[in-house]
Parts: C-alpha cells; structure tokens; sequence
C-alpha cells in the first residue's frame, strides 16, 4: 500500500493504519537501530519510540519533501546515534579522567578528593539495599538502566526509580557534609 495514503489515514487518527505502516516500515527501521546500536533490545526500544513519536505528531511529516519511509529512517537513524553518544558520554563520565589527561594534582587536592570519595561511599553505605545495589552497579558497575535490571530482576523503572532515590538521597546526605 503507498505509504502516502497510510500518512492520510494515521493524521485522520486510524489506528488500524499506523499498524499497517508499522508491519510495512518497522523492520527497516529495527534493522537500521540494530545496524547503528548493536543492540537489538535497545533497537526494539527506539524503533517503538520512532512509531509513537510519529503517532503523536503525524503532521511533523512532509509528503512534499520526501517518503515516509525516509523520513522514518532518518529519525530512527539519529535516535539511534543519540543513545550511542550518550552511552558513550555515559561510559567516559563512569571512567573519570585520565592521569595524562591533566596535570598532577598538588597533594592537598589528592588528600581532599579521597576524604571526599570516603564521604561518598559511607554515604552510599547508609541508602536502602535496593537504592544502594542498583547505584553500585550502574556507577561503579558500568551497568546500564536494562543491565541493571536484567540482573536485580526488576523492571527497568523501577530500577530507574531507585537509582534517581538514591542519587537524590547520596546529594542530600553530601550536602550536608559539605561534600559537592
């Protein structure tokens, strides 16, 4: 079916032709997450994403400028590379910097840092279990949200939730300590 009539039809509200057009386009736009992720969980999740967003603001597309099928490509495409940069953002943030990254330290700032990392982990020690165990394996276990999930058997939100808790709760404490 031509993909122009089924954009008609999803700016009417027809359900029914958003789920024709998802059996027609979803798997280029999985296979293009999955090419651009390597994960074909985290795949599924942004190919989802590409179809909801499109659901909700059908009219963001233009027949004049080009297919459907582009212009969902191109979303899927550059959501895909959003969650591979933010990952890897993530990932570098988790690692810290890099000794022949910056000068060395004089010894008092190296003294502060440790009594402040000490700070951070008495602190961490004081959480809830399950806000303690889901910080400790996204922060220092370099897990993700699912990662953490899969291995706690929790839903991913309710990982999520603890681990916003607990950041808020290790903030609160640290503050008081004067820790920043």
């Amino acid at each position: 079916m031509d993909d122009r009539l089924l954009h008609q039809r999803v700016v009417s509200g027809d359900e029914a032709a958003l789920a024709e057009l998802y059996d027609l386009l979803s798997p280029l736009v999985f296979g293009l997450c999955v090419r651009v992720t390597r994960d074909r969980a985290i795949a599924e999740d942004i190919t989802q994403e590409v179809f909801l967003t499109y659901w909700e603001r059908p009219l963001g597309f233009d027949p004049g400028r080009g297919t459907l099928r582009a212009w969902l490509a191109t979303i899927a495409h550059r959501r895909s590379v959003d969650h591979v940069r933010a990952e890897e953002r993530r990932k570098a943030s988790l690692l810290g910097p890099r000794l022949f990254e910056r000068a060395p330290e004089p010894p008092e700032e190296g003294i502060l840092a440790a009594d402040e990392a000490l700070r951070v982990k008495q602190a961490l020690q004081s959480l809830p279990p399950g806000q303690r165990e889901a910080l400790e394996l996204a922060y220092y276990g370099g897990s993700t949200y699912r990662q953490v999930a899969e291995r706690l058997g929790l839903p991913e939100g309710t990982v999520k939730t603890r681990i916003r808790q607990g950041l808020r709760h290790l903030a609160e404490m640290l503050a008081e300590e004067g820790v920043r």
